[in-house]
């Protein structure tokens, strides 16, 4: 401590109110540096305060020079812009705003500047700052207002720091009215709770506020009511806005409308933490405590409006928000929940594995073409594509495109998650989801095989040779092999079952976003070109197909054209669908015949199923469930307690992860 006091001498006497604002600065710099010392805790920060609050009280010409400091600093940097726009990030498009926190990693800012919020950035870069300016108590607060006390007056009296957070006020307050007023968020409020027109009447109870807070003498009584009138309609006008959550079903969400959803609450508590620092009769004591958190908020605010990680976080957010919606009406549908349904499933996931037969034939007959890899690729993806919206239109099932359209489901089943009946529901519907997906594999895949037998007998019949020559079928099961990299390309498929489902839950949103449905049945060149009867009939069926057609053609493209782009950049990645790697095998074993049954290959094959199968159901409903998760909002805690009543129930009743009761 006793060299911490030395560098602490030799900043002081360094504190010259007359530098240009660029010595200012560095001063202001090197001494928050000397104030976090090695960062070894914040309780030594702490140490390093009272040692500059005892040096600076025991020198009355040092504590005047500090006052004098610190009217030339207030008098040249806004503090405004810092208290009302620090942290909130100016834009919604993700490209320019990672460019610009980028920019600010890579170039080095300069304290030759009157931004308080740049500033503030060099000032208290990190989190370390909030926690130790966090434990400063009462009497350091009010021995550090009582240095900074009267030391800025404007010219009613006033400290200046009153009317710089009144105008932080008014800015934040502007901007949630213009939140409010803008058609995103005002044509999908509520009308009952938007008739008390609160975003109008919010400036006026502002300028009371204001004129109450300022009136000399101040009628205490009159600005504790102003102050309650301006807290309750701001409470109201984050009320409505509330209300814009109750029509994002039926009305689509976009990142936009997220964002400005986001902005406007954190806009609110931003001045609510203003208001508290406002109310206090001075700088000390009162105001000491609500100063300490709104700057130690404003580091923290700092860190994440820096921050490229927290930008990917918050737009991975957005965009969660905007299609798991979509993704959970649909995922409804394949969740079974009684021996009815479970059999209904059964019976549809054994029809797409009979249709899949049809696709194996026409992928081996793609490949026997002998195309180049990119026209081969596209040509099989587009198959693929056919093929899956047949079983679509079919009311057929594909068991693998289940996972990722049932988490979003799943999760929206946690908004109320707090009561331990809400977490027993959950496990529920986890068994029923569980044993939808089983019966749906088991469907396509004891079904494929024998179609694909059949299928293969018949093309030998009429062909009079085997669907596969023996080369071509022997390297079909040593491709298949779980001995290769099959888990890999299982894994890789997963992924792109789950991305599927977002292009289904995206393309779905912007549907109902955009109104194509209702443009479709009334659109006058529409009508007049279908019919409005047919207008109608076509509105209504693409309303409830949009979402398989994106997801059955998206998963179909990236089927066939994945092998061609990895081979394009020497990866040599493919990719292992577990219906479709099941009748490939079938129609291997086939052309070979029953010596097929002697040959290791063949069974290190049928090992792979149901690995590729694990494989391409968990990974997608990972990512997916995941992302879900992230739309919702769910605490770590939460998700422990769910993983923990999962277990419980595998440990007492497994059988119900694959029967129904």
């Amino acid at each position: 401590m006793a060299a911490a006091s030395r560098d602490l001498q030799g900043l002081l006497a360094g504190l010259d109110p007359k530098a240009d604002v660029a010595q200012r600065h560095i001063w202001l710099i090197d001494l928050f540096d000397w104030l976090r010392g090695d960062r070894a805790s914040p309780q030594a920060a702490l140490g390093r305060v009272r040692l500059l609050l005892d040096a600076i009280e025991a020198r009355p010409e040092l504590r005047e020079r500090l006052r004098a400091w610190w009217r030339a600093f207030t008098g040249a940097v806004d503090l405004t812009a810092l208290l009302a726009d620090h942290g909130f990030a100016p834009r919604t498009a993700f490209a320019s705003e990672l460019a610009e926190r980028l920019r600010r990693k890579i170039l080095p800012g300069t304290p030759e500047t009157t931004d308080a919020s740049d500033l503030f950035r060099m000032v208290l870069p990190g989190a370390f700052d909030a926690g130790w300016i966090a434990l400063l108590d009462e009497t350091q607060l009010a021995r550090i207002g009582a240095l900074l006390a009267d030391a800025a007056l404007d010219d009613d009296g006033t400290p200046r720091w009153r009317h710089t957070v009144m105008d932080a006020v008014t800015y934040c307050a502007s901007q949630v009215v213009a939140a409010g007023f803008s058609p995103e968020l005002r044509l999908r409020m509520s009308a009952e709770l938007g008739a008390a027109r609160p975003f109008h009447a919010l400036m006026a109870d502002l300028d009371h506020l204001r004129e109450q807070m300022f009136l000399q003498p101040r009628d205490e009584d009159a600005l504790q009511e102003a102050f309650v009138a301006f807290r309750d309609r701001l409470d109201a006008c984050r009320a409505v806005t509330s209300s814009v959550y109750t029509h994002l079903e039926d009305n689509g969400i976009s990142v936009g409308l997220v964002f400005r959803l986001r902005q406007l609450r954190e806009r609110v508590l931003r001045i609510r933490e203003l208001l508290d620092c406002l109310m206090a009769s001075s700088p000390t004591p009162g105001a000491g405590p609500s100063v300490a958190r709104l700057v130690g908020k404003l580091v923290l605010a700092g860190g994440e409006r820096n921050s490229i990680r927290a930008l990917i976080a918050s737009n991975s957010s957005m965009l969660a928000a905007k299609v798991t919606e979509r993704s959970a009406e649909t995922g409804e549908h394949y969740i079974t929940r009684d021996r009815a349904s479970y059999a209904r499933m059964v019976k549809k996931a054994a029809g797409g594995g009979a249709l899949t037969s049809v696709t194996v034939l026409l992928k081996f007959s793609i490949y026997a073409l002998g195309l180049s890899a990119f026209w081969s690729g596209l040509a099989a993806g587009l198959m693929y594509a056919a093929s899956f919206v047949a079983i679509q239109l079919l009311h057929l099932t594909l068991a693998t495109k289940q996972p990722a359209m049932t988490a979003p489901a799943l999760a929206a089943r946690l908004r109320d998650i707090k009561s331990d009946g809400a977490v027993s529901d959950f496990v529920d519907e986890v068994a029923n989801l569980v044993r939808s997906q089983v019966a749906a594999v088991l469907g396509n895949v004891l079904v494929v095989v024998p179609a694909m037998l059949g299928v293969a007998l018949l093309v030998q019949l009429a062909l009079g040779r085997p669907l596969l020559d023996a080369a071509h079928a022997a390297a079909t099961l040593k491709s298949l092999s779980l001995a290769g990299p099959t888990a890999l390309y299982a894994a890789i498929t997963g992924i792109l079952l789950f991305s599927a489902s977002i292009i289904a839950g995206w393309t779905e949103n912007a549907f109902v976003l955009h109104r194509l449905d209702s443009a479709m049945r009334y659109n006058p060149r529409i009508g007049a070109f279908l019919g409005a009867a047919r207008a109608r009939r076509w509105a209504d069926f693409m309303r409830t197909h949009i979402s398989g057609f994106a997801s059955n053609i998206s998963l179909g493209l990236m089927l066939g054209l994945l092998p061609a782009f990895a081979g394009f950049f020497g990866l040599g990645l493919d990719v292992r669908h577990v219906t479709l790697s099941a009748g490939q095998i079938a129609a291997a074993a086939a052309s070979t015949g029953l010596a097929v049954l002697q040959q290791p290959a063949l069974w290190w094959a049928v090992a792979a199923i149901p690995v590729i199968g694990a494989l391409n159901v968990s990974v997608s409903f990972y990512f997916a469930f995941r992302l879900a998760l992230r739309a919702h909002s769910v605490s770590l805690g939460d998700r422990a307690r769910i993983r923990s009543a999962i277990w419980a129930r595998w440990r007492s009743r497994p059988v119900s992860f694959f029967l129904p009761a």
